[in-house]
């Protein structure tokens, strides 16, 4: 359901629209919603690879190193900036806990983590509030996105961030090349 619904997702552009967003989401949804946004935008991982996370990849670490679920690559993922928000997510959490759990609990009484339907569903209450209809959960990672190459303008390291085959690729992906040919003629006349 997530996916077909996310073709037009965008970034989010402004600080002030993290922000807001930010804001929405503990209206909407409180903590857990809060923490599946902040490590999103934070880390650039796909939706599932951030759902499979448990609370021991995570707490009290400076780094965590995943496989990612689509390409089958070691990915490091560097927690250091958001490590306090996640020790205080998890503080009354057990390691072997999922970050995102569920209330459904598997054959063995563990739980389990959200589906990636109840992400987006999250996600989409926030955006609802805001009166946006471009948010997805592919919108973490391309904000994410956005704002490592706003700050670097290192494409291709940022292609190796998201394992993308080709710059082109990455800057499609995050609109990059509509903002750069936008600035180029704003005040472009002859």
């Amino acid at each position: 359901m997530a996916a077909k619904n996310e073709v037009n997702v965008e970034p989010l552009r402004t600080k002030q629209e993290i922000e807001d967003f930010k804001d929405a989401l503990k209206l909407t949804g409180g903590q857990r919603d809060l923490m599946l946004f902040t490590i999103g935008i934070n880390t650039g991982l796909r939706i599932g690879d951030i759902l499979a996370l448990k609370v021991s990849d995570v707490r009290g670490r400076d780094t965590a190193v995943v496989i990612e679920q689509k390409t089958g690559k070691k990915r490091t993922l560097y927690l250091r900036n958001i490590a306090d928000e996640i020790d205080a997510y998890t503080r009354f959490m057990d390691e072997e806990d999922y970050l995102f759990s569920s209330r459904k609990k598997d054959a063995d009484g563990r739980s389990k983590a959200i589906s990636t339907t109840q992400a987006y569903r999250a996600l989409q209450k926030a955006a609802d509030l805001l009166e946006r209809k471009d948010i997805g959960t592919h919108t973490m990672r391309k904000t994410f996105g956005y704002h490592h190459y706003q700050r670097s303008k290192d494409v291709a390291i940022l292609m190796e961030i998201l394992n993308h085959s080709a710059p082109s690729v990455t800057k499609r992906y995050l609109g990059i090349r509509d903002d750069e040919v936008a600035l180029t003629l704003a005040d472009f006349k002859l």
